[in-house]
Formats: structure tokens, C-alpha cells, sequence
């Protein structure tokens, strides 16, 4: 990173590093001011960093050295992709500095330098971010604010943007209002390229809901393109007060997929809406429209495989969360440079953008719990999102599948046996008769002769012929 002090390098550097994660890639940061901090402290007034400072000059070189020696130590033992080296690095002295210095352990270098020239976006950021800075802790805010504009000044007077026509960088003008590259390759840096052309920050609210409860849910189904259940219309008629008392009479516009149930349940609300295929909900291939006790009957392997790695699991014929997470890489550019906006969706669908605004790990992220008939606000900050959740009084089904359990080297224990199909069935005619509040009856005693195929020793009487 390249820029003056409160110019957005970190919060360009966070919205990168989550954005590379999210794709898999192996990415971190190294701020020079949290080495510094922890080197010498954090209270350090603005004199510090005055460029006739001798001790300070000292002082912020070695903790530039710790960071950039932490950081090769990275690539090197923990097989690192993309380090994002979060300093004003703003002299052409220290710029040269580091690369040859990573060049000689065969890192390829991408400057990113921020330049803003208004005021207002500037005092903006001091405020929001530098103000809740460890430097300043328990400090009035007043003097805070005129100590940082003082330490920006030290910068100032021997700041120089970047030149070096040898050099592979990228130049944001104003949050991005202008853009100026040089020397850009390869597949990596024009993706980040891309990427930071979409970023903005402008105040935001993002909208994200399930579809209202289907008949696929109801029945335990998976994939498909059903209709809404009854409670779930009853959702897609609630939701447009929901979104007015909490948006307002602000601008909106609504995202859905192609599938049935989201159109169904956006169809109220009076905003544009847009149908993108890339919203569709995670293929099942040759296990759309199954329940999961008929897929761990008919395909007990790839039940047990998808338990093991859900993540990365592939539906044979269909897709993995992984192959979702790609199929949205466009829609999160479009989000990045959207204003307010609700996506109507899809359980895997949502956890994978949700994932990328939280910056959820991977293998964490096919366990979110993104439950029916729930709004989700995001409020994009400087570094990450406000969340707020709204549920809306209609009961739905629980389509939640909780994460197993992780196995231990412990011995395990006497193996529980498998219960049957119709032990299936019968648990969920049980379940059934608690929805309808239906009476219990006399069981049928356990011992004794031999039940029939079609019977249950616990089966009551009057429900034996819905099976």
C-alpha cells in the first residue's frame, strides 16, 4: 500500500483480503502500525512521526522491518499467496527498499497507492476510523482530531506519490473517481485491478432473505423449483412493510433468482427487480427434488463424502459451495458498486455472500444459519458490517443441518445402529401428528410375536395405514 495517513489504505487492504479469501486464495495483512504499537507503544503524539525525529525515524523503520521480515516468513512456512502490506510506504527510499528486498525472495510486488484530495471524505475517516485507533484511546475526540491532522502534515512534507514507470501499481484518485495503472499482469492482479475499480463508500444498507417457506421445504425436499407453501405467501405479503419501515422512502432495488419461489415472493414489492441466473440455488444434480434419508439410501457414500467436506462436496451431476462461491464472483462485483439492495435467495446462495461480508472461513461457511422467513440488514463499515436480523411472525420449517461433530482420536463408541427406512417414516408420521396436535394413543407393547414388514412395535393403531 501506498498514501498519507487516513487516504483508506486499510480499508482497502481488509476489502481485499476478504475478497481473495472468500475465493480461496491464501491472503493476510501486515499493518506496520499494529508492529509499531506493539514495538513502542501505542500513545505515541504526532511529534513522533516528524521527519527531523531521529528516535522516531528509528523507531517506525524497525517496525517496517519486523512487519516486512513476518511477512516473508509467511510466504515462506505457511504457503502464502497475497500479503497485503498495509504502510503510507510514501517515500521513492522506502518504496525501493522493499522491492528489492522481496524481489530477492522472488515475491512479485503490486503497489496500490490512494490519493484523496477532499477534505470532507478525509475529516470522514478520521472520524469513523482513526479516532477508535489504540493511539487514541480515552483521548478527547477534539484533540485527537487535531493531532492526527498534524501527524498528516509530517507525512506530507516528504510524501511522493508513485513515478517509477518500472514499478507494477495501481493509483486510486478519490475513491476510485479516477484510476490510473501501469504495468499490470497476469491473472491475479488484473482480478484485484478489477476488483478495486467497483469499490466505493458510500453509506448502504444490503437486503438478503430466503424465499418464503416452499412445498419442496415442507416436504424435506432439496433443489426444485416449487411454489410457495401457504405460510410462505403469507411471507411474500408481509415482507414489503417490513423493508418500508426500515429503508424508508430511500431508493431500492431488488434481486432474485429465476427460480419460482423467489418471484413469487418478491412479487409485492413495488421496487425494480432484476432476475439473475447466477442467484439460482447450489445444484443438486441427480439428487434435485430427494429428501436426505433418500439420498443416504440410495447414495450412502456421497452422503457420508458431503458430511466430511461440505464444502468442496459436489453433487454428482451438480455443483459444491465452492463451485457457488465462483458461479457469484460477478454478483459481488455488482454489489460492491451497488447502493441499497435486497437479494431474495436461496439458503446456499445466501450463506456464500453473507460469508463474504462477515468473512467467514471456508469450511465454516456451508453451517451459516440462514433461517426462512427472516430479513437480514448488512450496514457495510469501514472494516466490515453491522448485521441486524428481522424475523417476521410466521412459523416455517427448520432447514438448518447443524455442522457433525468433529471425530476425536478417542475410542469410539459402540456404533448406534442405522435406523431403517420405515423407522423413518415413522418418525416423521410422529412429527406430523405433533404439527396437528393429534391425540396420543395407546402404544402397541414391544414384546411379544413378530410385527409384519408394514408394522412398528411403537406405531399407534390409527396411524399404521399412513405408511
Amino acid at each position: 500500500m501506498v498514501g498519507l495517513p487516513a487516504r483508506g489504505k486499510t480499508y482497502i487492504s481488509q476489502k481485499v483480503c476478504r475478497y481473495l479469501t472468500w475465493l480461496g486464495i491464501n491472503t493476510k495483512v501486515f499493518n506496520v502500525g499494529n508492529y509499531r504499537r506493539k514495538l513502542y507503544g501505542a500513545k505515541q503524539e504526532h511529534s513522533f512521526f516528524d521527519p527531523e525525529n531521529p528516535i522516531g525515524i528509528q523507531q517506525r523503520k524497525e517496525s517496517a522491518k519486523a512487519a516486512l521480515e513476518d511477512m516473508i516468513r509467511w510466504f515462506n512456512e505457511d504457503q502464502g499467496i497475497v500479503a497485503l502490506y498495509d504502510a503510507t510506504n510514501s517515500t521513492q527510499q522506502r518504496r525501493q527498499w522493499l522491492h528489492e528486498r522481496l524481489t530477492q525472495e522472488h515475491v512479485q510486488v503490486f503497489f496500490i497507492e490512494s490519493i484523496c484530495q477532499d477534505e470532507s471524505i478525509i475529516l470522514d475517516n478520521i472520524r469513523e476510523v482513526k479516532l477508535t485507533s489504540p493511539d487514541y484511546a480515552n483521548t478527547d475526540p477534539e484533540l485527537a482530531v487535531s493531532d492526527f491532522k498534524a501527524r498528516i502534515d509530517h507525512y506530507k512534507d516528504q510524501y511522493e506519490t508513485i513515478t517509477e514507470n518500472d514499478y507494477t501499481y495501481i493509483k486510486l484518485i478519490n475513491v476510485g473517481s479516477q484510476v490510473i495503472i501501469n504495468m499490470i499482469r497476469g491473472y491475479l492482479e488484473s482480478r484485484i485491478v478489477y476488483y478495486l475499480m467497483n469499490l466505493h463508500t458510500a453509506p448502504r444498507k444490503i437486503y438478503m432473505s430466503r424465499h418464503g417457506e416452499s412445498m419442496f421445504n415442507l416436504e424435506g425436499k432439496i433443489g426444485g423449483d416449487s411454489a410457495l407453501s401457504p405460510r410462505g405467501m403469507l411471507y411474500a405479503n408481509k415482507l414489503p412493510e417490513l423493508i418500508k419501515q426500515n429503508l424508508g422512502d430511500k431508493e431500492l432495488i431488488v434481486w432474485t433468482s429465476t427460480m419460482k419461489r423467489t418471484i413469487q415472493t418478491s412479487s409485492l414489492l413495488d421496487y425494480p427487480k432484476m432476475h439473475r441466473k447466477a442467484l439460482d440455488e447450489l445444484d443438486a444434480g441427480m439428487c434435485d427434488g430427494m429428501t436426505y434419508e433418500e439420498i443416504e439410501d440410495k447414495y450412502p457414500e456421497d452422503y457420508a463424502n458431503r458430511d466430511e467436506d461440505k464444502f468442496n462436496y459436489r453433487y454428482r451431476g451438480g455443483e459444491s459451495y465452492r463451485d457457488v462461491v465462483l458461479r457469484l464472483e460477478p454478483v459481488i462485483m455488482d454489489l460492491e458498486r451497488q447502493g441499497n439492495i435486497l437479494i431474495i435467495g436461496h439458503q446456499a446462495v445466501l450463506r456464500c455472500i453473507y460469508a463474504y461480508f462477515l468473512n467467514y472461513r471456508q469450511e465454516d461457511l456451508p453451517y451459516i444459519k440462514i433461517p426462512l422467513h427472516t430479513v437480514i440488514e448488512l450496514t457495510p463499515k469501514a472494516y466490515g458490517c453491522d448485521e441486524k436480523r428481522y424475523k417476521v411472525d410466521i412459523e416455517a420449517v427448520d432447514t438448518h443441518r447443524p455442522k457433525p461433530k468433529a471425530k476425536t482420536g478417542a475410542a469410539a463408541p459402540a456404533l448406534k445402529k442405522k435406523p431403517s427406512k420405515l423407522d423413518r417414516r415413522w418418525e416423521r408420521v410422529a412429527r406430523l401428528c405433533t404439527t396437528l396436535e393429534a391425540p396420543s394413543c395407546p402404544s402397541v407393547p414391544s414384546s411379544g410375536p413378530p410385527q409384519a414388514q408394514t408394522q412398528h412395535p411403537n406405531i399407534p393403531e390409527p396411524l399404521r395405514n399412513c405408511i
